[in-house]
């Protein structure tokens, strides 16, 4: 299994009421083909911030990003808009992703046609891509807000595979859903992951969801890695306090 991602010495800092503040505290971890890798932690841990220098939505202030090899963080033009094909998210709230005004179908269409699909190569396409997230065809006519969180969640899956990426990031992409959705979405996640061999790197808060589907998982606190290993290992045997902590009140939550 290759290292397909490699985040080495990654740093982001912000000044917060004129005061420097670390958000992202020289972290390193690999992510390797065919892996889902778990990174779980509180709010303002960092996670975020983390997602955006891998996006390229924000530039690090040191450290290195290295896809199959090749340093991301100076990429512009073509090489630009092949890295989205090679990395993609799954957002949080589904429906503030598409354009309300667009039809499902057209908004994943659009996702090819912007990387030189044909327009009947792009309609072909799309009939299998909804059949892979177990989306019904008629589903591709309509709007955002006529369709389910779950229903939504699903296109929104179709659309990131639409270009065929080798990473997937889901940014708690199953925590606005109910219960039992959330469970049919993890059971799709696992299937494409296998079916695909696609690297999913899944941010969380929910232990019980990446103890299901990681296969490793890191622990991040305060901008640092403070724990990593199986899920296993991290949930019955933490060793780092915070990890402790955050295993307790997962607990008690449920």
């Amino acid at each position: 299994m290759h290292t397909i991602l490699d985040v080495k010495d990654l740093t982001k800092n912000f000044y917060k009421n004129k005061q420097l503040f670390t958000a992202v505290n020289h972290i390193s971890f690999q992510l390797r083909q065919g892996e889902c890798l778990g990174l779980v932690g509180e709010s303002g841990c960092g996670k975020s911030t983390t997602v955006k220098m891998l996006t390229h939505l924000l530039k690090p202030d040191s450290g290195e990003i290295l896809l199959e090899g090749t340093e991301i963080q100076h990429l512009k033009g073509k090489a630009l808009k092949k890295l989205y094909t090679e990395i993609q998210m799954v957002f949080q709230i589904p429906q503030d992703s598409f354009d309300p005004r667009r039809t499902l179908g057209d908004s994943i269409m659009e996702s090819m046609r912007n990387h030189n699909v044909s327009r009947k190569e792009a309609q072909n396409r799309l009939g299998q891509l909804l059949q892979q997230v177990e989306l019904p065809p008629e589903l591709a006519d309509r709007y955002p807000n006529q369709v389910s969180g779950g229903q939504c969640q699903r296109a929104a899956m179709a659309r990131a595979l639409a270009v065929n990426p080798k990473i997937l990031i889901c940014d708690e992409a199953t925590s606005a859903l109910d219960v039992t959705v959330q469970a049919q979405i993890i059971e799709l996640l696992k299937r494409l992951q296998q079916e695909m061999d696609l690297s999913i790197l899944l941010i969380s808060h929910d232990l019980a969801l990446v103890q299901h589907l990681c296969d490793r998982v890191l622990v991040m606190y305060q901008g640092n890695i403070v724990e990593q290993g199986t899920p296993d290992r991290v949930i019955n045997a933490p060793e780092n306090d915070y990890t402790k902590m955050l295993i307790e009140a997962a607990m008690l939550g449920q």
